[in-house]
């Protein structure tokens, strides 16, 4: 199938945009693989430091004719997601030894969960850990001695840090290995019932805490589709996964499996061996497009608008919003996953899952087949099902139809003919909105605003019965220069209660949402944000704000606008408090959300 010529178009923008610098960090990649095996380079000292720990490894690491596998963890037991990751060391030391390789824990890396911090004064810190992480990945691949890496990570600042720091070692071949989904509890429509009723006072805490924990309770990722479950489709849209691995359970045979070959395939593609796949050559514009093309077609987290530029620089290419934009409107919606429908993660891979999503994409022309993967040359073998025969794992023919077309559909009869995400443009800067999951009526308002400077005035004012018409709620000081851009998920059920009440409401802000952010419309990422005297400084209660997602308008229309002052925001307490006091030179030096809200890159 030849591939859409608006696609192609977008990605022949990118390759152009991109080609200095992108030949820039090829250069330098080629010239870091040509200086050969990382462990030729270290003396004798150096390599005696390096295993003076691993017993019966030693001879194998130390006669530098057999690969070394480093490994980057994310794992620790407060994360649900990374839980299961505390086995696969060990499980991937083995694997080497099996086919006469080592490998090594390179390092590990924090990971902090949102689900946590939401609402805390944590999650001011939760979009600079991606740039941590990349950090900490690098200190740990910089100790030279590795052949290939294998990252262990999920969730939402977690995968896309990991990914900045591989393409930064872009000449060493790397698979990321998940650890699946937890299984299905609530229903999510009862638990977000549940948060509605506590939100107004109907429950009280112990229903609230109930449902909760019926919702959140075991090992896994949680099951909604939101930044973590973006991530894992990411991975394998843009062939860093084994095909099929995003949604295999913790528990059971095939997701050990699967961990195992994983190891094996990094460690069959290192140089030492005649199938030298690294990296920098799978993370190239057309695998930036794909990833993009996979988040349209499945109604992803807004998050990876952040995350996928960031990534992408640190590779040498620039992805600019308009290439969202412009791939949305040929992409499909093949899927509804909560929030966009009711099914989970585990209802969506039953139905036929990513398999079937990239086979439909594939045939439709919407992707790029002939990028290199972890697996080899083409995307292909994305559109098979793993299975186990006699204990190993192989890869066949994936699903000709979808099991459930109320949870997935294919690319000739879409729940949209477009993309879930919209650009938003005008006066009042530039962001973007989630659409996937909100109705046609209400994806366009234009009613008067509240301005907040904090999600929780807009709670006190909700709980004081101030909202009683249409209103455009504008909560601004939330981007990444102000207090390091947190997300609102906690808006989301009292925003919920306003529509419920037949009240039309959006939401504009320059802080996050993600992909939690349900059945309201949310204009996010604006930019340039207040902080830095964007327009939202300038608006004011009673203003006339109009929110479009149909037609990408995000304007105020009241006449000398421009020539009013800018707030000034009170960020005195923003500094300090929960680790703020080390994030100083994050805030003053982060980019703006356009180009992925980074620090490091």
């Amino acid at each position: 199938m030849t591939v859409n010529a608006q696609l192609q178009a977008v990605t022949d923008r990118i390759i152009q945009r991109s080609k200095p610098s992108r030949d820039i960090y090829l250069s330098r990649m080629r010239l870091a693989a040509s200086e050969g095996p990382r462990r030729a380079h270290l003396s004798c000292g150096n390599q005696a430091h390096a295993y003076a720990a691993m017993g019966d490894d030693k001879d194998t690491l130390a006669a530098d004719r057999a690969p070394n596998l480093g490994i980057v963890t994310a794992y620790n037991d407060m994360l649900s997601a990374h839980q299961p990751f505390e086995t696969y060391p060990n499980q991937i030391k083995e694997a080497a030894r099996s086919v006469g390789a080592t490998a090594q824990v390179a390092g590990g890396v924090p990971a902090m969960c949102d689900g946590v911090t939401q609402g805390q004064v944590g999650m001011e810190l939760s979009l600079f850990s991606r740039d941590v992480i990349a950090l900490a990945s690098g200190i740990a691949l910089s100790h030279n001695t590795f052949d290939a890496a294998v990252f262990l990570g999920v969730c939402d600042k977690i995968v896309p840090g990991m990914v900045m720091a591989a393409a930064t070692f872009g000449y060493l071949p790397t698979v990321f290995i998940p650890a699946g989904p937890m299984s299905s509890g609530l229903p999510n429509d009862e638990k977000s019932a549940v948060r509605k009723k506590f939100a107004t006072g109907e429950v009280g805490r112990d229903a609230l805490m109930a449902a909760e924990m019926a919702s959140y309770h075991g090992a896994g990722t949680c099951t909604f589709y939101g930044t973590a479950n973006s991530n894992q489709m990411l991975m394998e849209f843009m062939g860093l996964h084994l095909p099929g691995a995003s949604f295999v359970p913790p528990e059971g045979d095939m997701r050990g499996v699967l961990t195992n070959a994983a190891a094996k395939r990094a460690l069959e593609i290192t140089a030492l061996g005649d199938d030298y796949t690294p990296v920098c050559d799978i993370l190239d514009e057309r695998a930036f497009v794909n990833g993009i093309v996979g988040l349209m077609a499945t109604g992803g987290s807004t998050n990876l608008v952040l995350h996928l530029p960031a990534m992408a620089r640190t590779a040498g290419i620039i992805i600019e919003l308009q290439d969202f934009e412009d791939i949305s409107a040929i992409v499909p919606l093949m899927t509804k996953v909560y929030p966009n429908g009711l099914a989970d993660v585990n209802h969506f891979h039953a139905a036929g899952g990513l398999a079937f999503v990239i086979g439909e994409l594939l045939a439709a022309g919407l992707l790029h087949p002939d990028v290199k993967t972890v697996m080899g040359q083409g995307l292909a073998p994305y559109a098979l099902d793993p299975v186990l025969i006699d204990g190993i794992v192989e890869w066949k023919t994936g699903p000709s139809k979808s099991e459930n077309e109320k949870i997935l559909r294919p690319a000739t009869n879409p729940f949209n003919t477009a993309g879930g995400l919209k650009r938003l443009s005008g006066s009042l800067g530039t962001g973007m909105m989630k659409v996937s999951a909100v109705e046609s009526a209400r994806q366009t308002l234009t009613a008067p605003a509240r301005v907040f400077a904090s999600q929780d005035a807009v709670k006190d004012a909700f709980k004081a019965g101030e909202f009683t018409t249409d209103t455009v709620i504008v909560v601004r000081f939330q981007g990444p220069k102000a207090n390091g851009m947190p997300e609102l998920h906690g808006l989301t059920p009292c925003l919920m209660v306003l529509q419920d009440r037949g009240l039309n409401v959006a939401l504009v802000t320059d802080g996050r949402m993600s992909g939690a952010s349900g059945k309201v419309p949310a204009a996010i990422h604006v930019s340039p944000e207040a902080a830095v005297g964007g327009p939202l400084a300038k608006l004011r209660d009673g203003d006339i704000v109009e929110v479009d997602a149909i037609n990408g308008k995000l304007n105020v229309l009241e006449v000398g606008f421009d020539a009013r002052p800018a707030a000034q925001p009170d960020l005195s307490d923003n500094g300090h408090g929960i680790g703020r006091e080390l994030f100083s030179v994050f805030r003053d030096n982060v980019g703006s959300s356009t180009e992925g809200a980074a620090v490091v890159v």
